[in-house]
């Protein structure tokens, strides 16, 4: 299954840790991950947006932290100017506990 979350796509499965990007919740919260792009189980594959409605991941936080340091330079040669920045963008671990097919579809998971 493929579902997006914070702008970027993430294949997922039934117990996988993912790291995305910061979800508001506290440890231990259930969230759903319903923006389910693709859902493949054996020999089906369901693509068609209308075919995916209902299809849905469960999932639990398990952890809020900070990435490392990425630092960003300009400058302008001859002209004294040096500009340096840092980003630590925010992230959320979650592990994926449950995945609901779409409706109409059989699932073996």
């Amino acid at each position: 299954m493929v579902v997006e979350t914070g702008g970027k796509q993430v294949k997922v499965s039934e117990g996988d840790i993912l790291t995305v990007e910061r979800i508001e919740g506290s440890l231990g919260d259930s969230i759903k991950l319903e923006n389910v792009k693709l859902f493949v189980d054996g020999d089906v594959v369901v693509a068609d947006k209308n075919s995916l409605s209902g299809s849905l991941a469960n999932a639990v936080i398990e952890n809020h932290g900070r990435l490392r340091k990425i630092y960003s330079f300009r400058f302008k040669r001859r002209k004294k100017l040096r500009i340096k920045r840092g980003h630590r963008q925010h992230y959320t671990q979650i592990k994926v506990t449950e995945l609901v097919p779409p409706k109409g579809v059989k699932s073996g998971t």
